[in-house]
């Protein structure tokens, strides 16, 4: 895992965040019943109940098609995996206007290389072994494998024959479950940013939000029936362009965001009461979560748009501060939500070790007893630590009731968000806190 500090001040080179990494099945929350899309004559909230299947697509403009304005340095690709309600008919979308949910992951590897990361397993316990000796000899051949492996995990575009790491994937489970609920799910790759952002915490966060902005304003445009993503979404199965159309079925006056680690502090920077200038023109978001979003540079406050922060207390990267740092002024309803034994990584299944993928891992660190983890929130308390499997439930159970509430007016949404119920169907590890708007 990257080191992402919760200052935001500190970033590690890539030899530095490839050191720290060695080396899913989705999960459904069947306990809320699935909503088609609401119809523009629809109250919010509404629809007739019944199941929706979902479908899938993919876009890529290229590697290097965006480039964050200045002074961040470094390009990065403008690519994404849909998720949709399907109607009637092989592919097409449901009926009525959708709201639209974007997704950022965080910092991360961005090329799945097996041999690299098995050769930078290899060098590091060698790099301790020659420590512990003090050959110092070894010790440089070590570091110089290390480096050149590191390079190689952290390039972009990757190299020749090496795919690129899928983290915008790993919240497939998450889009799977927004898509039954109505709505159009895009989750966007940020590989290029993550490769690049070394040394630049002062405007990595602004390059992040700039590309949600990017991706928006392409949805907003495919909306009026033009723009760079018209006739380019494809079957990611098959590579044929897809026949299902979004022209005048998005609602994008009701769009919710969502990000991980630093693609939360993405969020959390274009959700901003400073940034809302920012956004295309049209676009309105109507709310932002942050699954365990690290902080962005100056911590630019929060406090228009409704706001959930779900985070877990075994996570390394120590977040969940935002709702500290709101709360109080809040114009905004502000949701925290802290999972008992939640680590960082299970949010993202790419990352995570039941997916077999290169640098996966359970980073929580180990508590003594077998599935205990050490609590990052200065207790060093012992937790009994979430499987793969109940982190994401909850993730799910919560973040579908958090999308509904405010993109849907779903007020039976209510009661879980403010602590008032229980998520159904999970161990009572949830801690929720709730501030009302001032």
């Amino acid at each position: 895992m990257a080191v992402e500090k919760d200052d935001g001040k500190a970033f590690g080179g890539r030899v530095r965040a490839a050191a720290l990494v060695t080396g899913a099945a989705m999960v459904a929350f069947a306990a809320m019943a699935p909503v088609p899309a609401v119809g523009e004559e629809s109250a919010p909230g509404s629809g007739p109940a019944g199941p929706v299947s979902v479908g899938r697509l993919a876009y890529d403009l290229g590697d290097l098609a965006f480039v964050p304005g200045a002074p961040y340095q470094g390009k990065s690709e403008i690519a994404a995996v849909v998720r949709y309600p399907e109607g009637p008919g092989a592919g097409g979308l449901a009926q009525g206007r959708h709201p639209l949910i974007v997704m950022q992951h965080g910092q991360w590897a961005t090329c799945a290389d097996r041999g690299a990361q098995l050769a930078l397993t290899k060098a590091q316990k060698a790099l301790a072994l020659a420590e512990k000796a003090g050959d110092e000899a070894a010790e440089a051949r070590q570091m110089e494998i290390i480096e050149r492996m590191g390079d190689r995990l952290w390039a972009w575009p990757c190299r020749a024959g090496t795919d690129p790491l899928p983290s915008g994937s790993g919240y497939d489970y998450l889009a799977e479950g927004l898509a039954r609920q109505g709505f159009v799910v895009v989750s966007m790759g940020a590989n290029g940013i993550n490769a690049t952002s070394a040394g630049q915490a002062d405007s990595v966060y602004q390059a992040r939000a700039a590309l949600i902005n990017k991706h928006l304003d392409l949805w907003r445009q495919l909306d009026v029936g033009k723009g760079p993503l018209k006739g380019k979404l494809k079957d990611p199965r098959t590579g044929r362009a897809s026949g299902a159309v979004f022209t005048g079925h998005l609602d994008m006056g009701r769009v919710g965001t969502l990000g991980h680690s630093m693609g939360g502090g993405g969020v959390m920077q274009q959700v901003s009461d400073q940034r809302h200038g920012d956004w295309p023109a049209g676009v309105k978001v109507k709310a932002a979560l942050g699954l365990a979003p690290t902080a962005t540079w100056d911590v630019e406050p929060v406090t228009e748009v409704p706001l959930a922060v779900l985070w877990g207390t075994c996570d390394q990267v120590n977040t969940g501060e935002y709702v500290r740092w709101n709360k109080g002024r809040n114009k905004a309803p502000l949701h925290g939500i802290t999972l008992t034994g939640g680590n960082h990584n299970y949010f993202n299944t790419q990352w995570s070790p039941g997916s077999g993928q290169v640098a996966a891992v359970n980073d929580a660190v180990p508590g003594g007893r077998r599935g205990q983890c050490v609590a990052q929130d200065g207790t060093d308390r012992r937790d009994q630590g979430l499987d793969e499997a109940t982190q994401r439930r909850i993730a799910t159970g919560y973040t579908l009731a958090f999308f509904r509430r405010y993109l849907l007016g779903d007020t039976t949404a209510d009661a879980l968000l403010t602590g008032r119920k229980r998520l159904p169907g999970v161990p009572d590890v949830v801690k929720v806190e709730y501030a009302k708007p001032h």
